[in-house]
């Protein structure tokens, strides 16, 4: 079956990345394992191998349903859900330990992730997240402060989570080939900054970085004072703040706007 350029599709052949994924993913007995877009099933195909208490898949494509019926009419355990991923409340079928992976279509890798690091509880439903992005997209997540490639993503995502690249995927992997190559990153929630206004966050980077080129004092007008609380030099760009730094701005903002 041919991939749908609509759904931004592009699946995974090579048998022995599908096995060195799915070696560095972790699980136990008590996991709840969500892959998101399992397509023909060759992930899946491994997972199933591991230890787990409850599995389940999200597929959007109508036509990948029946072929993908076949896990669950053989697993117990394996539940197959025919939906849109950016439109499931995850929070009603997982309460934690879960594992979430999936060779996410790269049209809505980006929407996926935000829509996981928003989540209201923190520490979140999920344990760990392995998730394959276009090589762009994933160095922008992991940049550092500093660096051309650090923005937005890079400071939500990395004030939510310890992220590591895991894995390159060569575009010649996938079917049909990509113009870009991908990259697996792993994501451990952590508890450095567990009470962030996550939203407000998310308000104060987008308006760091909507124009780069700019220092902050242009950016970031009205949040004066919380600059000056936390020592930030006004006549830096977006990029020269760290994470901490805009974790910082933005519970001081807060405590600013509830006194």
């Amino acid at each position: 079956m041919y991939a749908k350029k609509s759904l931004g599709q592009n699946f995974i052949h090579d048998k022995n990345f599908i096995k060195k994924l799915s070696d560095l993913i972790i699980t136990d007995l008590d996991s709840f394992i969500l892959e998101v877009g399992p397509g023909h099933g060759a992930l899946t195909n491994e997972l199933l191998k591991k230890e787990y208490k409850k599995f389940i898949a999200i597929e959007k494509d109508d036509d990948l349903i029946n072929e993908l019926k076949n896990f669950e009419n053989k697993n117990k355990n394996f539940e197959l859900i025919h939906g849109d991923a950016l439109e499931i409340d995850y929070t009603k079928l997982f309460k934690n330990n879960t594992v979430i992976t999936g060779n996410l279509p790269f049209n809505i890798s980006s929407q996926l992730l935000i829509k996981w690091l928003f989540n209201n509880d923190w520490p979140p439903f999920y344990n760990k997240m392995y998730l394959m992005f276009q090589k762009e997209v994933g160095e922008r997540i992991i940049a550092s402060s500093g660096s051309k490639k650090y923005g937005r993503i890079s400071v939500i995502a990395q004030s939510r989570c310890e992220i590591k690249k895991l894995l390159t995927a060569d575009s010649s992997i996938f079917s049909p080939k990509p113009k870009v190559d991908g990259v697996v990153l792993e994501f451990v929630p952590h508890m450095k900054y567990e009470n962030i206004d996550i939203t407000l966050l998310e308000k104060i980077v987008k308006k760091s970085f909507s124009q780069r080129r700019k220092k902050i004092k242009s950016n970031l007008k009205g949040f004066e004072s919380a600059l000056e609380k936390n020592n930030i030099d006004i006549n830096l760009r977006a990029e020269d703040l760290t994470v901490l730094d805009y974790c910082n701005i933005t519970t001081t903002s807060k405590k600013l706007l509830t006194n």
